[in-house]
């Protein structure tokens, strides 16, 4: 069973009212996704509120704004907030992200979003929704994103190579395209796990990097510990 909390260095996710808990891929979406000094910062999935926390950690001077569809997981993502020394800089808004309506346009969207396929349902609904592309497909995220996001912002995002490969296919018909990617492996030599990847409206040269969670002596990787080392107690 999850711990019903995570405590990093400078805040504590509560998650036991959450489907989906802390995990290495919010982890290290919010510890990669965006770069200079982004103003407006958009989370779409927000879950716990990990990965937009994370943000308001590297980003001094952003606004963050989660989008959350489970009405229990956006409440929780926002006593998460309150009780962050990020309160005044971090809000959630309980709606679907198709239907999110923002005047401003954004410098930077991310997401850690569902990518079963829907005939893969589990039976709890939360899961469900958390786990499952039935309700924020592919093409609405992207949709979202073009709706949102400046000319010069970026889209960042982290999926398994297979379902990467659909979002670079439907990013790349809507003109965003891939100037980013990290191939996230356990150790050197084995199987791609996961990828992230920043989109943006500007084409130029794909840089590719690859990120292990441990050497070759099976020990922390030294890369991904300077990545998490603002973060994690054991780092």
């Amino acid at each position: 069973m999850a711990n019903t909390w995570f405590q990093f260095k400078q805040f504590r996710v509560d998650q036991d009212r959450c489907a989906m808990k802390v995990s290495s891929d919010a982890v290290l979406l919010g510890a990669l996704g965006g770069e200079g000094s982004p103003e407006l910062i958009l989370d779409v999935g927000a879950g716990t509120g990990v990965i937009s926390l994370m943000l308001a950690q590297r980003f001094k001077n952003a606004k963050i704004i989660g989008i959350e569809l489970d009405k229990d997981a956006a409440t929780q993502c926002e006593e998460n907030f309150q009780s962050s020394p990020f309160s005044n800089r971090v809000s959630v808004l309980n709606q679907a992200f198709q239907d999110f309506e923002f005047p401003q346009v954004v410098d930077l969207v991310l997401s850690n979003p569902p990518y079963y396929p829907s005939h893969l349902k589990p039976k709890e609904e939360k899961r469900e929704k958390a786990l499952h592309t039935s309700h924020l497909t592919f093409g609405d995220l992207v949709k979202g994103v073009l709706k949102v996001l400046k000319q010069s912002g970026e889209f960042w995002v982290i999926l398994p190579i297979d379902q990467m490969k659909e979002m670079r296919k439907i990013c790349l018909f809507f003109q965003l395209y891939p100037s980013e990617t990290f191939s996230i492996s356990d150790r050197p030599g084995k199987r791609v796990l996961r990828e992230i990847s920043c989109f943006s409206f500007k084409q130029k040269e794909e840089k590719k990097e690859s990120l292990f969670f441990k050497d070759e002596n099976g020990q922390p990787d030294g890369v991904y510990q300077s990545l998490l080392k603002d973060f994690f107690l054991d780092f």
